[in-house]
């Protein structure tokens, strides 16, 4: 049986230097990250962030827009991105879908569970978009919430760093890498992994969350194949 997992892409690591917008040519690496899983055999689902774009929680920082609103603009932005990398991933020869939590039919399908594990049966790259499709969830918790649902071996949070430290790496030169760590670890408060929802329901379900570097090339098909040294995990 093939492996079966999800990836959770930030939405910031898409606006590369620039810090905002999208970066092409980002997409373009990770369109061939996820080539080589599904080459090797990998059934991939994806969610990406939308914090190259607009993140719910700043917009209604000063009260003039809803929190609420400002969520499901946020659930927008992460469209905008799924329809990127839908595009970056057709352009290099893979079958993809969308699936949106917010129906939009002229863009991509509503999520339907079932579909989405045929998709994936089948080979294709499903991009799980709109988060949750409510207000108040991360896309971290949208991530696994679906990877729960299609019932994915691991959840892989691919972000700017090698793994979890006990404080920030880029502020300490004495922080220190967790290899492994347990889900009540993770949500103590100077770890940031995930917002403590997201990890609660991967503690429930018995989900792996795999922390790795998303920009070092070859890595999320080495950490399938069990190279943990190139990441941390939380179960």
């Amino acid at each position: 049986m093939s492996k079966r997992v999800l990836v959770k892409f930030s939405g910031e690591a898409l606006a590369g230097k620039e810090g905002y917008g999208i970066d092409t040519q980002i997409l373009k690496f990770i369109a061939d990250e996820i080539s080589e899983l599904v080459t090797s055999g990998v059934e991939v689902g994806i969610v990406v962030g939308g914090g190259n774009i607009i993140r719910g929680v700043s917009a209604a920082a000063d009260g003039i827009i809803k929190r609420t609103s400002g969520d499901y603009m946020g659930m927008l932005a992460t469209v905008i991105n799924g329809v990127a990398i839908q595009e970056a991933l057709e352009h290099i020869g893979l079958d993809a879908r969308l699936q949106s939590a917010i129906d939009m039919h002229e863009i991509g399908e509503s999520f339907i569970v079932r579909r989405a594990r045929r998709h994936l049966e089948k080979g294709r790259v499903v991009i799980f978009a709109g988060g949750t499709g409510n207000p108040y969830f991360t896309t971290d918790t949208a991530a696994t919430l679906r990877a729960s649902e299609i019932d994915a071996e691991m959840l892989i949070k691919a972000t700017k760093v090698d793994g979890v430290y006990n404080k920030d790496p880029k502020k300490f030169d004495d922080a220190v890498k967790l290899q492994t760590l347990s889900y009540d670890q993770a949500m103590e408060d100077n770890i940031k992994v995930m917002d403590n929802t997201a990890i609660a329901l991967a503690k429930e379900n018995g989900l792996p969350i795999i922390v790795c570097d998303m920009f070092t090339k070859g890595n999320l098909l080495a950490i399938i194949n069990g190279d943990m040294t190139l990441c941390s995990v939380v179960q």
